[in-house]
C-alpha cells in the first residue's frame, strides 16, 4: 500500500537531486598555460558545462580587455570548434563566434562569424566584437583544436553570455551543422569574468529542463500508470484488498496524472527553447499520450454502478484506453532516452524497474487465475450440493 507513495518521493529526489546534468564541473585538470611561440598563462581556466571544453581568460576591467584561450575536440575527425559572445542574450542567434577547424592544406584557422540562423550554412563575416590576435593551433595527440583571441568588451563588464560548439564536418571551408543532441543544445551559458566561474543561466536551463522532463515523465506515464493498473487488475480479486484496492488505484493514476501533465508542460516548454529543432515522433507520441489520460480522468468522474446496463461498455472504454497509455508511455519513454541521451545507468535503471513489474505481473496473473479456478470450481460444487438438496427434498413431499 506503500508503494505509489514511495515512488513518488523517490521521483521528487531524483528530480532535485539525482539527474541535473548542469551543475558547473571543477576546474581541476584545466590548463591555464599554453606554448604557443612564447608560453602564455592566463589568469583563469573553467572547464566548461559539456562537450569537454574548457576555457581560460585574462580579464583586464580597467580597459574591458579579454584575452582567451578555448580548447575543445571536433565532433568528429576533420570537424570545427567554436566559442563565442552573446550580447543579446543566453542562446545561439545572435552569437558573435570564433570558429576554427583544418583547411585543406594541414594548417589551422580561425574566423569571425556572426550567427544568424540554426540552419544556414556559416560563412566568414565581420562580427561586432573588436578581435585581435586570433590564431588556432590542433594538437593530434590529443585530437584538440584551441583558438587563441584578445577582445575587447565594454569597460567594467563583469559578466558575458557565452556559446561554445562543436561539429563533425567541414565542407568547401564552411561548418556544417552541429549535432542537436543533448550536449549541443545546452552548450550556453554565464560567464563571471571577475569572479572567475562560468554557469548556466539564472533561469532553469535548457539542460536542466530536459532532466526534470524526462523526470516526471518517466515517474508518473512510467511507472505509477502501471503500477496503478496492476493494483486495479491483481488486488482486488483478493476480498480482503476491497475496497482499498480501489482507492489506491485512484491515487496511483491521479498522481500519475498530475506528475505527467506537469512533464507534458515542460516538454511544451522545451519546444520554445528549441525552435527549429522539433522531436516530431516525440511530440506526437506525447499529445497522443496526453490526451487518452485525460479521457481516463473522464473515466473515474463517469463511472456508472457495477449494475448499471452502460457499465460493460464503460469497462471496455477504460481497460483499452488505460493498456493504451502504458503502451505509449513506453514507447515515448525510450524515445525521450535517445533524445536526452543521459548516462547509461538511468535508463538501465528504467529497463530494470520494466522486468520487476513485469515478473511481478506474471506472478499475480498466474495467482490470481488460480484463485479464479478454484472459486468457479467450489461455486459449482456449491451449486451441484444446492441442486441434489432441493431434489431429495422434492422426493420426500
Amino acid at each position: 500500500m506503500m508503494g505509489c507513495p514511495l515512488l513518488l518521493i523517490l521521483g521528487v529526489s531524483v528530480l532535485l537531486f539525482g539527474w541535473d546534468a548542469s551543475a558547473q564541473s571543477s576546474d581541476s585538470n584545466c590548463p591555464k598555460t599554453f606554448t604557443v611561440g612564447e608560453a602564455k598563462t592566463y589568469q583563469t581556466c573553467n572547464n566548461l558545462q559539456t562537450l569537454g571544453a574548457t576555457l581560460a581568460y585574462t580579464y583586464v576591467v580597467e580597459n574591458g580587455s579579454l584575452d582567451i584561450a578555448f580548447q575543445a575536440a571536433p565532433a568528429a575527425s576533420g570537424g570545427w570548434v567554436a566559442w563565442g559572445i552573446n550580447p543579446q542574450g543566453i542562446q545561439m542567434i545572435g552569437t558573435q563566434a570564433l570558429i576554427a577547424f583544418q583547411s585543406s592544406n594541414g594548417s589551422t584557422v580561425v574566423g569571425t562569424y556572426n550567427v544568424q540562423s540554426k540552419t544556414a550554412a556559416l560563412n566568414p563575416s565581420s562580427i561586432s566584437l573588436t578581435v585581435t590576435n586570433k590564431s588556432a593551433v590542433y594538437e593530434s595527440s590529443s585530437g584538440k583544436i584551441t583558438i587563441f583571441a584578445s577582445l575587447v568588451l565594454g569597460s567594467n563588464q563583469t559578466s558575458i553570455n557565452q556559446v561554445w560548439q562543436v561539429g563533425s564536418s567541414v565542407t568547401n571551408s564552411t561548418p556544417v551543422i552541429h549535432s542537436t543532441a543533448s550536449a549541443d543544445l545546452s552548450s550556453l551559458g554565464t560567464l563571471d569574468l571577475q569572479g572567475g566561474t562560468s554557469s548556466v543561466s539564472s533561469g532553469i536551463s535548457h539542460q536542466t529542463l530536459k532532466n526534470r522532463h524526462g523526470v516526471l515523465t518517466v515517474v508518473s506515464w512510467g511507472i505509477l500508470m502501471p503500477i496503478g493498473i496492476m493494483i486495479a487488475r491483481y488486488a482486488k480479486t483478493f476480498k480482503a484488498a476491497d475496497p482499498a484496492w480501489f482507492y489506491l488505484h485512484a491515487f496511483c493514476q491521479t498522481s500519475g496524472y498530475i506528475i505527467g501533465v506537469s512533464g507534458w508542460g515542460t516538454g511544451l516548454k522545451l519546444g520554445s527553447y528549441s525552435k527549429g529543432v522539433e522531436q516530431t515522433s516525440h511530440r506526437k507520441i506525447g499529445i497522443a499520450l496526453f490526451c487518452f489520460a485525460t479521457l481516463q480522468i473522464f473515466a473515474l468522474l463517469l463511472r456508472p454502478d457495477k449494475d448499471h446496463k452502460f457499465r460493460i461498455y464503460w469497462n471496455i472504454y477504460h481497460h483499452s484506453v488505460g493498456y493504451a497509455v502504458i503502451i505509449l508511455s513506453i514507447i515515448n519513454i525510450f524515445k525521450g532516452f535517445d533524445i536526452l541521451d543521459p548516462e547509461k545507468k538511468w535508463k538501465n535503471a528504467y529497463i530494470g524497474v520494466l522486468i520487476a513489474l513485469g515478473v511481478i505481473a506474471a506472478i499475480l496473473e498466474v495467482v490470481t487465475w488460480i484463485i479464479f479456478f478454484q472459486r468457479k470450481s467450489k461455486n459449482s460444487i456449491n451449486r451441484v450440493s444446492e441442486m441434489n438438496g432441493n431434489g431429495s427434498t422434492q422426493s420426500h413431499v
